[in-house]
């Protein structure tokens, strides 16, 4: 960070701000989880002592602290303190299997490990000394007492990194995205702008802590000086209770657990709370569930685009209105973006015609941990390509047309075929393996298997039980089907075989 006291006095983190956010709060509720509370006086100080503590094990800013819990309070004190110290937060997502996991902890290399007493099971397989693992409970609550807060914190650059969260790779390995001060201050901001988030607001966050929608923004409420009711995972009973009990932000509901929230909702005859908007991914929902999703909360369902890498908003989205069953889904650009679509040689198409989207602005991440190949390739020309395919409208909207870069989105979860393709080519009796999206009334997307073998070619089953525990359980293939000949793949004139021919198999 510059010296120049100009440029000191322009800068601020998002940790700071909640700091003194929490200063002015004092016994107002920061987090609830139904059966406990902490205030933001509570909350403020367990943060510093826990950043206080890792200072005093040597943590220095840069550093790696790693995360493997469900959602809980601890969580966020750890990205509070992380912020304070300059630590990066990197939050792993207890969904993957022990050999996934492996592969994360190899990129990123933690200094400390906090685990849960749920999670602590997968540790056995993990490439983690004892000596760095601090389990949530006594271990914890030791190390908060360690030591005092010092009298100067390490001043934070923009650029420096704050949260790593890990995504699917095209290349079949996870690959650890690190989001920047700066880039978490632009999406706290774009929250604002775009997001209609206020002062005050409640947000339910249900979703994992290892993904942006939940730990992101339960953190921008927090800056706000609202309340966070922090769940454990989709528990539709609280997600109900609190939908019609405490006035919300944004409601976030995803597929695969929004029909079932709706129809408990129902069910209760309760009345919705104030809810300000309510849903989100709209292109994996029927419009028929958007309709009866906005008008069983009675909130404009927000029809958002996003991704980890550039946050909830490169595309703003539009809101439907109550009831309404929506007949397009185009979206409309952020407030803080350069957008332009490009071709296969990274040349602007014409108006109207698809192109891959590269944009610039500040919510952008700083790209992905120890890979400076890949991160050459994404980030060509100064600009990061996001792997999606838009057409742009005459009014200014933009139409989704397709993936760049095959994807299956299941639920709120990225998977890429090539995750699932690796693991069952990895069976000594599989030749050939081709994964495809199907559409899901209930999950979006959902992965099914093409696969060849030679004899004695294994059952489904036994396939199913090979990815079992290779795979996270939501990356595994809905179903498996068999090709006699390698042959019959239908293929490009390079060879290459066609996922979007293979998908008509499917009808």
């Amino acid at each position: 960070m510059s010296n120049n006291p100009s440029a000191v006095a322009g800068t601020i983190d998002l940790g700071r701000l909640i700091s003194a956010t929490a200063h002015r709060r004092g016994e107002a509720i920061a987090l609830d989880d139904g059966v406990r509370t902490r205030s933001y006086r509570e909350l403020e100080a367990r943060a510093t002592q826990l950043a206080a503590a890792l200072i005093r094990r040597g943590i220095e800013p840069g550093a790696r602290i790693a995360v493997l819990a469900e959602n809980r309070f601890e969580y966020i004190e750890l990205a509070l303190a992380a912020a304070r110290c300059g630590a990066i937060l990197c939050a792993l997502n207890w969904r993957f299997t022990v050999e996934e996991l492996a592969h994360c902890i190899a990129i990123t290399q933690h200094t400390l490990l906090f685990v849960s007493v749920r999670h602590a099971a997968l540790l056995p397989g993990l490439p983690v000394s004892e000596a760095v693992i601090i389990a949530f409970g006594e271990a914890y609550e030791a190390l908060l007492a360690e030591a005092s807060a010092p009298n100067l914190w390490p001043r934070i650059d923009p650029e420096a990194g704050f949260i790593i969260l890990y995504t699917s790779g095209t290349t079949g390995h996870s690959k650890a995205a690190l989001i920047s001060h700066r880039a978490e201050w632009a999406r706290f901001t774009l929250s604002q702008i775009d997001g209609g988030l206020r002062a005050g607001d409640g947000f339910v966050a249900w979703a994992p802590f290892f993904h942006m929608v939940a730990l992101e923004h339960a953190l921008h409420v927090l800056a706000l000086g609202g309340t966070v009711q922090v769940v454990d995972g989709a528990d539709i009973e609280r997600i109900v209770w609190l939908g019609s009990r405490v006035p919300q932000w944004w409601l976030v509901l995803l597929p695969g657990m929004m029909d079932r929230v709706v129809d408990a909702m129902r069910r209760s005859g309760a009345k919705p709370a104030p809810i300000r908007i309510v849903g989100a991914l709209a292109d994996l929902v029927s419009p028929a569930l958007v309709a009866e999703t906005s008008r069983t909360f009675n909130a404009p369902y927000w029809n958002t685009f996003g991704s980890t890498e550039t946050g909830m908003l490169p595309f703003a989205g539009t809101r439907f209105p109550i009831g309404e069953i929506p007949r397009g889904l185009a979206k409309a650009p952020n407030s803080l973006h350069l957008f332009k679509l490009v071709d296969a040689d990274d040349r602007e198409v014409r108006p109207g015609e698809p192109g891959e989207v590269a944009l610039r602005g500040p919510t952008v991440f700083s790209g992905y941990w120890d890979a400076t190949a890949i991160n050459a390739q994404e980030f060509g020309g100064g600009w990061f390509h996001l792997g999606d395919v838009f057409a742009a409208r005459a009014d200014g909207l933009y139409d989704y047309v397709d993936r760049a870069k095959y994807l299956i989105k299941t639920g709120a979860e990225n998977v890429y075929p090539a995750e699932i393709e690796r693991v069952l080519l990895s069976h000594p009796q599989i030749i050939e393996a081709v994964v495809v999206r199907r559409a899901d009334a209930r999950w979006g997307e959902v992965p099914v298997a093409f696969v060849c073998g030679r004899d004695p070619v294994p059952t489904a089953e036994t396939l199913m039980a090979w990815c079992s525990t290779r795979l996270a359980g939501y990356k595994k293939p809905k179903e498996i089907r068999f090709v006699a000949d390698v042959e019959t793949f239908p293929r490009s004139t390079s060879g290459k075989i066609q996922r979007q021919a293979l998908e008509q198999w499917l009808r």
